[in-house]
């Protein structure tokens, strides 16, 4: 019923509304032309037309601007609302697919990393549950009992099943180890054969092509989970990684959603870091109760950029009206 009413507000506000803020942030996690079982099921990634496509719509209305000139300039009105564009998890693809387009642009971008992962150590459990499900939906394959039984399962019901895959959270993640062992699926053959993520090589050489380099946590847990001391454990060792390689430590990108943070713990993760800048979140226009605390908008829900940028420029709008487009902490 909401999304219905979020439609026709849509429709009748259309595409005139003006931007509401004075800068705009995209975000997205991979771009690529090939079929990625490992990402295929959890992230509906956008290949490369489809992306320049997104990016050549942007340029019309927003200003690319680098790292460096956004934290400075981002709250200052302009002609054109200024643009950072950004992408999470540091995987492999944006050294393949999206570097090659960006650098022919001319537009700089942050890819925001999990050091947990980088050299392809592990995987993020999300990206293991793509494989799981991927085994799932091969119509030949029958779901052995024990892995029906692991997930609490009487029947042979697939669509079940994958929606328990799904709902498998950062803190069970082991789980994900079982049910692969229990379906024959070797996650570390799987990763030793192809590239999933940057090594420390390709993150050196992103930077020295003039891309920003910085810290998406250690491992990519859900935040809202932790107990507060386990939420700046996670972020202090991975800036720790951030700085000890030379990489951007002036800005930190929440994994997930930063949904639920208190303002304490963006009050002591500043006070501990003086360097930091600015922080992101990924809940669209909205501006936030904590001035340094920077939402994104993210651009995989499956419409082109122009679309999502105008729905969320609407929504926005709407929201306003009834004075909740803040987030309070």
């Amino acid at each position: 019923m909401l999304k219905l009413f979020l439609k026709k507000i849509n429709s009748l506000l259309g595409s005139s509304a003006k931007f509401p803020l004075s800068y705009v942030i995209p975000v997205y996690h991979c771009v690529s032309d090939e079929y990625l079982p490992h990402i295929k099921h959890i992230i509906n990634y956008k290949n490369t037309k489809d992306f320049e496509n997104d990016l050549d719509d942007m340029l019309k209305k927003f200003e690319f601007v680098t790292w460096d000139f956004f934290k400075d300039h981002y709250n200052r009105p302009a002609q054109k609302p200024y643009a950072l564009l950004t992408f999470d998890d540091g995987l492999y693809e944006f050294k393949e697919f999206v570097m090659p387009i960006l650098l022919k642009k001319g537009i700089y971008a942050v890819n925001f990393i999990n050091p947990a992962f980088t050299d392809n150590s592990d995987m993020m459990f999300r990206l293991k549950a793509s494989l799981i499900i991927e085994k799932m939906t091969d119509k030949k394959y029958t779901i052995p009992e024990p892995v029906l039984s692991r997930l609490s399962q009487k029947d042979h019901n697939k669509n079940k099943a994958i929606s328990s895959i799904h709902a498998i959270r950062y803190e069970n993640r082991y789980q994900l180890e079982h049910l692969g062992e229990m379906m024959d699926l070797d996650f570390e053959k799987y990763r030793t054969g192809r590239k999933i993520y940057m090594d420390a090589d390709d993150l050196k050489a992103a930077q020295g092509k003039g891309f920003g380099i910085a810290s998406h946590s250690w491992d990519h847990p859900y935040f809202a989970h932790l107990p507060l001391n386990e939420q700046l454990h996670n972020i202090r060792k991975s800036l720790s990684y951030i700085k000890e390689n030379g990489l951007l430590e002036e800005c930190f990108a929440f994994p997930f959603t930063d949904f639920g943070l208190t303002k304490e713990l963006f009050v002591k993760l500043f006070a501990e870091n003086e360097s930091l800048r600015l922080t992101f979140g990924t809940a669209g226009v909205k501006t936030d109760g904590f001035e340094k605390n920077l939402q994104r908008i993210p651009m995989e829900n499956g419409l082109s950029a122009k679309r999502e940028i105008q729905f969320e420029t609407n929504y926005f709008q709407l929201k306003k009206i009834f004075n909740k487009n803040t987030i309070i902490r």
